[in-house]
């Protein structure tokens, strides 16, 4: 499963993992992947830094990234309490309604709402990076398009490749205007933010409109021979997500969602900018069913949304309501019917990769025997 862009990197496996769990990211690495730890969730530094040292220690120095989320164009002087303020009081009475009516108590005094992303901030992610480029990360992604020109340069300079998400062959070629290294094309099968367009079409779009650029498949992607699928459409990786909030090492903090990802099918889930203001896939809840409603005031958009829900979230997830239970994943959820090791996970991976390419060796070994296919026309017999 060698490409030249898992040689350049490294390596064993073209397969590149996302996930917010270090314990993740770091088996990814050791299984022959990359690991790619997700850095929204981290509102303050040294948070970030911490869970750096643990997976800087974890690798066995073997390669890891970083996905952070930063819009392209900088904004100056804009704070949390800022945004904050510019939501709308019918907004924050609709989700204290919900709440109410599924009976979600509120937190303790002392206990912060865990899930803020502020994130999406670009302070906040600038901090980040200032943390991240004082370890040894060699992907840098962003999944908001492509990251500001300086900071393009700025992981250029310390040696850092550069990755960025596409929904659409222009968004990609933007990114290699942009100076990006390597374009992750995500089709609409993808969890969390993603666009309108399959894979299977998507795919080979972006290929042939960033070429020479290495591009990676995502979106759906979750058995070897999805793996080998991306590869034969012209990608040199592949980039998987929503496989791994069943493994074993991920920390979902919630046995019930872990019981409900385990038990969705490919058609639970559904795009709603419910929890960011941006078309998401996550598990279809009667908290993404009540933002589509008619009678309700409708999401904000980015990063009002986010802010809104965010206590909610927390409180929804702490106490475990199942109606209003949910989390970003993709329609691969269907095949994640098992909780297993991140080793295991690659295992199985590289076992079908193989049966594929044996069933495609077949079928060309056996053209190769009969000779020339018969065109329009000619006798078939």
């Amino acid at each position: 499963m060698e490409t030249e862009l898992s040689t350049r990197l490294g390596i064993e496996y073209p397969v590149f993992g996302f996930t917010p769990f270090p314990a993740v990211a770091a088996a990814i690495s050791r299984a022959g992947g990359m690991g790619v730890l997700g850095a929204v969730r981290y509102s303050a530094p040294d948070e970030l830094a911490r869970d750096l040292d643990w997976l800087d220690g974890h690798t066995d120095k073997l390669p890891y990234g970083l996905d952070v989320v930063m819009p392209a164009k900088k904004v100056e002087g804009v704070t949390e309490a800022d945004i904050e303020a510019m939501i709308p009081p019918e907004h924050r009475a609709y989700v204290e309604a919900l709440l109410t009516k599924h009976g979600v108590p509120a937190l303790a005094a002392d206990e912060r709402a865990g899930w803020r992303i502020t994130g999406w901030m670009e302070k906040v992610a600038r901090d980040q990076l200032d943390v991240a480029f004082d370890y040894p990360i060699k992907l840098l992604a962003n999944a908001l398009g492509s990251p500001p020109a300086d900071v393009v340069r700025r992981a250029h300079d310390h040696g850092v490749l550069v990755a960025a998400l596409a929904g659409s062959a222009r968004h990609a070629r933007h990114h290699q205007e942009a100076g990006i290294d390597i374009v992750v094309a995500q089709g609409y099968e993808a969890g969390g933010h993603t666009g309108e367009i399959a894979s299977m079409v998507l795919v080979p779009e972006v290929v042939r409109a960033v070429d020479p650029l290495p591009v990676l498949a995502a979106g759906g992607i979750g058995t070897g021979e999805q793996v080998a699928a991306g590869l034969a459409l012209g990608a040199q990786g592949v980039w998987l997500g929503s496989v791994w909030l069943t493994a074993a090492e991920a920390d979902l903090h919630s046995p019930a969602l872990t019981r409900k990802l385990l038990a969705a099918g490919s058609g639970d889930t559904v795009r709603s900018r419910a929890l960011t203001g941006k078309p998401a896939r996550q598990l279809r809840t009667e908290w993404t069913d009540a933002w589509e409603d008619p009678a309700g005031p409708g999401t904000l958009p980015m990063p009002l949304q986010g802010l809104l829900v965010a206590d909610a979230v927390s409180r929804i997830q702490r106490y475990e309501v199942g109606p209003l239970l949910g989390t970003p994943v993709g329609q691969i959820v269907g095949a994640m019917n098992q909780e297993r090791p991140v080793q295991a996970v690659f295992d199985d991976l590289t076992r079908g990769f193989e049966r594929a390419m044996d069933r495609l060796n077949r079928i060309a070994r056996r053209g190769a025997q009969d000779g020339a296919a018969p065109g329009p026309g000619r006798d078939r017999r």
